[in-house]
């Protein structure tokens, strides 16, 4: 990766040469992979939890099927499967696990929501889909856009368009209540078998009417290809749970898919710059990919630009 480092005027002259637009785009129509994790949005994750106030509410907002997040059916036994929340905590670190129930013996780990301290009242935060669902780590964060303005004495371009900026997430409620001094760990007292009186479960709907659902989650988070939360991880890895039916199933898929789990042609190129504004980059990845159906040619271009604000 190369690093370049900017005055205002050449940064505002350098914005205005690129033809592609800071946010993301995607040029095609969208394909299920044939994945499980298709039927799971880690978008809406973290919308829920946003509006959470602790991890038993995020828990009780996942299993609702009029929130629009959860569509699995891992053992395929007709009904969607039922999500636990358990908190591995270590000091100041969560890994929040949301975890499909499957059998008497038997669970899934869906995704994970890491959590760390970045300051006295800083915080930031990811979710990890599991590769077991979504054939390799799916991460995903929240995102703000800010305005990117030109120096007005420095050059003719005032205005440059949006860029994405790191999400402080300390004031979400589920975070504060999380980093409370009385906080109990949260681990989910529900199993195959045994659920809260309010849980109803329900047939999965179809993957393009549950596509279409999630849809306006992904106004507000977007998958990234690196990890911001290493010590959360850290805690989560020696505890991840996965099932060898799903592992099994999405090994299938994926081995048919061709030997890049359907990606054809991927090409990433990365930039990043220092400002008064703090630090800035820039990435823009094209690939080709294979459908559920085998169909070869679906083309998806993204270019995001993110800043982490200085201290």
């Amino acid at each position: 990766m190369k690093t370049h480092y900017f005055s205002g005027w050449t940064a505002a002259l350098f914005f205005a040469l690129l033809s592609a637009p800071l946010f993301a785009q995607d040029d095609t129509e969208p394909d299920s992979t044939g994945l499980s994790g298709d039927h799971f949005s880690l978008e809406g994750a973290i919308e829920l939890f946003k509006k959470s106030t602790s991890p038993e509410d995020f828990e009780k907002r996942l299993n609702a099927d009029d929130n629009g997040v959860n569509n699995l059916d891992l053992n395929e036994d007709g009904q969607v499967d039922y999500i636990r929340v358990i908190d591995n905590m270590d000091g100041d670190l969560h890994a929040l696990v949301l975890q499909a129930v499957m059998g008497e013996n038997e669970s899934q780990d869906v995704a994970v929501i890491e959590i760390e301290k970045d300051g006295a009242e800083e915080a930031i935060l990811q979710i990890i889909g599991d590769e077991d669902l979504y054939g390799e780590q799916a991460i995903v964060e929240p995102f703000e856009e800010e305005e990117i303005e030109g120096d007005d004495d420095r050059g003719p371009a005032a205005h440059m368009g949006p860029i994405r900026i790191v999400v402080n997430v300390w004031l979400w409620p589920g975070v504060r209540y999380m980093y409370a001094p009385g906080y109990r760990v949260w681990a989910s007292p529900w199993r195959w078998g045994v659920y809260p009186a309010w849980w109803r479960p329900w047939r999965p709907h179809p993957w393009r009417v549950f596509h279409v659902r999630v849809a306006p989650f992904r106004a507000h988070y977007h998958v990234v290809g690196v990890h911001r939360v290493h010590r959360a991880h850290a805690v989560y890895a020696p505890h991840r749970r996965h099932s060898t039916v799903v592992h099994s199933r999405t090994t299938t898929v994926v081995k048919a898919r061709g030997p890049h789990g359907g990606v054809y042609g991927k090409k990433t190129t990365t930039t990043t710059w220092k400002n008064d504004r703090g630090t800035h980059t820039r990435k823009t990845t094209t690939v080709g990919r294979k459908g559920k159906n085998g169909n070869v040619g679906v083309k998806k271009t993204t270019t995001q630009t993110t800043r982490k604000r200085r201290n």
